[in-house]
C-alpha cells in the first residue's frame, strides 16, 4: 500500500553493530520425564504443532496442522502417537528432553537412546529419527479416538461452530483409517452439510449463498505414516486422559536405527517442495530456524531474576507463533497448534468431578471461529520481530472473505463496502450461536447480541497491520493485494452509517460535516455508543495512513473527550447506554492507533485516561488478552510496565512456561503471550509520528538489555543498555 507521505527520519549511526557473530537463543531442557499431556513440550514448523512428553517410559506426541475443520467447524487434531521401546531405556538416570530453538527440534535421549522428532519448515511432514545403541524391540502406536462416530455433548459443542446451538444430530465423524505393511493412512472427509449450510440460512442469505466462501463441505484432510523396519501387527483399545481410543500398532523386532515420516493434508493446495529424505528435511529446516532467530532478539546480561524470565517466555512464545509461520491460516489465540488434554487444561471441580472430559479436539471458543480482538494481539508483535512473512497466514484469511463480506453487506443493506464481524467464521459469516435470533423483518445483518452488537471495526486493525508491513519491509509491490480489504472496510463505515441516519430520518452528518457513528459499540464494552473512540480512532489512524481511502478525511468525527477532576482524558464515546464488558477502548487511541503516546501531542490527555479514567482503574488487569502493559509502556510509564509485564511474563501453571492458563479463553493462551510481547517491545523501542526512533522509553535503567528489533522504512534496530549506558546501531536508513 501507498504510504500518504513519506517522513523525515532522524538517525545516529556507529560504525560496527553490536552484535558479534550469529545469535543462538539457548536450549530449552528438562531432566525428568512428565506425568501427562499438560506437561508436554511443543515442537512444529511449516503450519505443524505438535505436544510431545515423556510418561511412564513411552513417548507420546499429539500433531496438529492448521486447517484440519470438520463438519462442526472443530479444529480437529491429526492423531496421537506413542512409541514404546521395551526394556526402559529412557529410564536408566542419564534423561534429557531438549527443545533445541535454534534448530526447531526436540531430541530425547537416555543413555545409549535418542529420538529425534522435528517438522519440516517447507512442508506438512513431521519425522520422528529413532537410534538406539543395542538392539531393541519397540512398538509404535496410532492412537485414534475418532475411530467411530462420536456424538458431541452441548458442553463439548463449544469446540465448534455450534457452541449453544447444538444440531439434533451434532457427530464428529469417524476418520477413515487403513493399513499396509509399513505404512498408515488416515482421513477425514467432511460431508457435503456442514455447518456453514445451517449458519446461511440462519442468517437468511440463502439467495446469496453460492457467492460465499464455504472452505468446509467436503474438505479432506488426511494423513500418511511410513515407519521404516516397522511391522503392522495389531489393533487394541485402550483409554486415556478421559477419551477412549484405539491403537494402530507397528512393531519393529531389532530396532537400532529407524525413521518415521508423517506427512499431512489439510485439503488446501501445497505448492512447497517435499523434502527428499529425512537428512535434508532437517538440515533446510534448521537453517531456517537458525535464520529465523537472527531476524531480531532480546538478551538480558541482569542477573535479576524477573528479566531473565520475561526475556525467555518472550523468547519462547515467538517460537510457538513460528511453528505455523506457512499456515494458510492463522494461529489460533486460543491454544493455537498446542492443545492438550482438556481435563488437565482446568481444575477439578469442588466434589472433584473432571473439568472438561472431552476428546483432545477440544477447545473453548471454537475451532473455526476468528475472534479479532484475541487474534490481533498474536500478530501485532511481528512488526517489530521482523517476522512480516508471518503475517500472511491471518491476511490473507481476511482477503479470503472479502467477497462474502462484501456480499453479504450488499444483500442486507443495498450498500458497498465489507461488513466484518468480530466473532468471525472461517467462511467469513457471524458465529450462528452468537448472532442471535432476529424477529421477522428486523435488521438481518445486525447480531442480536448483548456483546457484539455494532463491532465492525476490528478488521480495520489487520487493514492497518498490512499498511505498516509495506513500511517495516520497504517493499509496496509485496502488499498491494490487501489494498482492496482497507478499502472496502472503509468503505463501509463512510455509507452504513449514511444508510442508517436515512432509515431512521436523522442527519447523516453534523453541521461540520463529520460522520455520525451511531449506534455504535466501544470494544464489546460501552455498548449503544455514540461515537466511540476506538473506532474514531481507527478510522483516523487507516485513512491518514492510505492514500486510496474512500472515506474522506474531513468526514471522519473528533476522538471525543471529557474532563475527571479537572482533568482533560479520552472518553470512551460521546455518549453510551451500559457497559457490558471489561475493555478499556478510551485507551485504543493510544494503541493500536497510537494517536496519543511517546513524542505525541497531548500526552498528557493519554496519560491522565490512564490515571485517572474509573472504569480504565477498575478493570485494569494482566489477564489474558489485557493491554494495560501495552498501554503502560506507549505512555512510557516504566514502573507500571515493569510491573505488568512481569506478571503477564510469569511462567504458566504447567511444565513450558509459555503454555499459560485459559484466561479468558483457553490453554495455552496464545493472546496473553502476544500481548505480552507486544508491550516488552514497547518498553524498548518506539517511534515518533515523524519516524524518530526512542530507545527505552520505557525500560528500567537497572536492568541490562540487549535487542534486535525492526522499525519503519525497513530499519533494523540494534540496541543495549548497559550500567545505564546506550549504545545504539541502524541499518537500513533511506536518507
Amino acid at each position: 500500500m501507498k504510504r500518504a507521505a513519506r517522513l523525515l527520519i532522524l538517525l545516529w549511526w556507529l560504525p560496527m553493530a553490536l552484535s558479534a557473530g550469529d545469535y543462538v537463543p539457548s536450549d530449552y531442557v528438562w531432566t525428568t520425564p512428565s506425568r501427562n499431556s499438560s506437561e508436554s513440550m511443543p515442537c512444529g514448523g511449516h503450519d505443524i504443532g505438535m505436544n510431545i512428553w515423556v510418561e511412564d517410559g513411552d513417548i507420546l506426541m499429539y500433531v496438529s496442522q492448521s486447517g484440519w475443520f470438520d463438519e462442526n467447524n472443530t479444529l480437529l487434531k491429526a492423531g496421537r502417537w506413542r512409541l514404546h521401546l521395551d526394556g526402559d531405556p529412557l529410564g536408566n538416570g542419564d534423561f534429557r528432553q531438549t527443545l533445541h530453538l535454534d534448530q526447531g527440534h526436540v531430541t530425547i535421549s537416555d543413555g545409549g537412546t535418542e529420538v529425534t522428532i522435528w517438522a519440516d519448515v517447507f512442508h506438512p511432514t513431521v519425522f520422528l529419527d529413532i537410534s538406539t545403541r543395542q538392539k531393541t524391540q519397540a512398538m509404535l502406536s496410532y492412537e485414534s479416538w475418532r475411530y467411530k462416530d462420536r456424538p458431541l455433548t452441548k458442553a463439548e459443542c463449544q469446540q465448534s461452530s455450534w457452541k449453544w446451538l447444538i444440531a439434533k444430530d451434532c457427530i464428529t465423524h469417524a476418520d477413515q483409517i487403513e493399513v499396509k505393511d509399513q505404512a498408515l493412512s488416515v482421513t477425514h472427509r467432511n460431508e457435503a452439510q456442514t455447518v456453514f449450510d445451517y449458519t446461511v440460512s440462519y442468517e437468511h442469505l440463502d439467495a446469496i449463498k453460492d457467492s460465499l466462501y464455504n472452505p468446509l463441505g467436503g474438505r479432506t484432510m488426511s494423513l500418511k505414516m511410513k515407519a521404516d523396519g516397522f511391522r503392522f501387527t495389531d489393533t487394541n483399545d485402550g483409554r486415556y486422559a478421559s477419551t477412549d481410543y484405539r491403537s494402530w500398532n507397528f512393531r519393529n523386532n531389532g530396532l537400532r536405527h529407524a525413521v518415521v515420516k508423517i506427512t499431512l493434508d489439510n485439503g488446501e493446495s501445497q505448492s512447497t517442495e517435499a523434502p527428499r529424505n529425512a537428512t535434508a528435511s532437517k538440515k533446510r529446516s534448521s537453517r531456517w530456524w537458525h535464520a529465523f532467530w537472527q531476524r531480531s532478539w532480546i538478551q538480558t546480561g541482569s542477573s535479576d531474576a524477573d528479566v531473565q524470565r520475561i526475556v525467555r517466555n518472550y523468547e519462547l512464545m515467538r517460537y510457538l507463533l513460528g511453528c505455523n509461520a506457512y499456515g494458510q491460516w492463522p494461529s489460533k489465540f486460543n491454544g493455537g497448534l498446542f492443545t492438550f488434554d482438556p481435563v488437565h487444561a482446568e481444575s477439578p471441580a469442588a466434589d472433584s468431578t473432571p473439568a472438561n472430559p472431552f476428546t483432545p479436539d477440544y477447545r473453548k471458543w471454537g475451532g473455526g471461529t476468528m475472534t479479532a480482538q484475541n487474534q490481533r494481539l498474536l500478530y501485532w508483535p511481528m512488526l517489530k520481530s521482523g517476522d512480516t512473512d508471518m503475517l500472511a497466514s491471518q491476511l490473507d484469511t481476511y482477503l479470503r472473505l472479502l467477497p462474502t463480506a462484501v456480499a453479504r453487506t450488499r444483500h442486507y443493506w443495498g450498500h458497498g463496502g465489507a461488513c466484518f464481524t468480530e466473532q468471525l467464521e472461517n467462511f467469513g459469516l457471524p458465529n450462528p450461536a452468537e448472532y442471535g435470533k432476529h424477529p421477522e423483518g428486523s435488521d438481518y445483518g445486525m447480531e442480536r447480541n448483548a456483546w457484539l452488537e455494532y463491532e465492525w471495526d476490528t478488521a480495520l486493525e489487520f487493514c492497518m497491520m498490512a499498511i505498516l508491513a509495506e513500511d517495516y519491509d520497504n517493499d509496496s509491490l509485496k502488499y498491494h493485494k490487501y489494498e482492496p480489504l482497507t478499502t472496502e472496510c472503509l468503505r463501509f463505515f463512510d455509507e452504513h452509517y449514511q444508510y442508517l441516519a436515512k432509515k431512521t430520518g436523522s442527519k447523516a452528518l453534523t453541521d461540520s460535516g463529520k460522520l455520525i457513528i451511531y449506534p455504535g459499540s466501544g470494544c464489546e464494552t460501552y455498548k449503544m455508543a455514540y461515537n466511540p473512540s476506538s473506532t474514531i480512532a481507527a478510522l483516523h489512524a487507516v485513512a491518514s495512513h492510505f492514500s486510496g481511502s474512500p472515506l474522506p478525511f474531513e468526514r471522519i468525527p473528533y476522538i471525543p473527550l471529557h474532563t475527571i477532576e479537572g482533568d482533560t482524558c479520552i472518553a470512551p464515546a460521546v455518549v453510551w447506554a451500559r457497559i457490558q464488558n471489561t475493555e478499556t477502548p478510551q485507551l485504543y487511541p493510544v494503541f493500536p492507533w497510537r494517536i496519543y503516546g511517546m513524542g505525541r501531542d497531548h500526552l498528557d490527555i493519554a496519560r491522565n485516561t490512564y490515571w485517572k479514567d474509573p472504569h480504565a482503574l477498575a478493570m485494569r488487569s494482566s489477564k489474558g488478552w489485557k493491554q494495560d502493559n501495552i498501554w503502560a509502556a506507549c505512555l512510557g510509564l516504566t514502573e507500571e510496565a515493569r510491573r505488568l509485564t512481569n506478571e503477564k511474563f510469569s511462567d504458566g501453571p504447567y511444565r513450558f512456561p509459555a503454555f499459560w492458563e485459559p484466561g479468558f479463553d483457553w490453554a495455552p493462551d496464545l493472546n496473553r503471550g502476544g500481548s505480552a510481547m507486544i508491550g516488552l517491545q514497547e518498553m524498548l523501542l518506539q517511534e515518533t509520528p515523524d519516524g524518530e526512533l526512542l530507545l527505552f522509553p520505557a525500560w528500567p535503567k537497572e536492568w541490562d538489555i540487549r535487542f534486535r528489533l525492526h522499525a519503519s522504512r525497513g530499519r533494523t534496530v540494534e540496541a543495549s543498555l548497559t550500567n545505564g549506558i546506550i549504545t545504539k546501531h541502524i541499518t537500513g536508513h533511506t536518507p
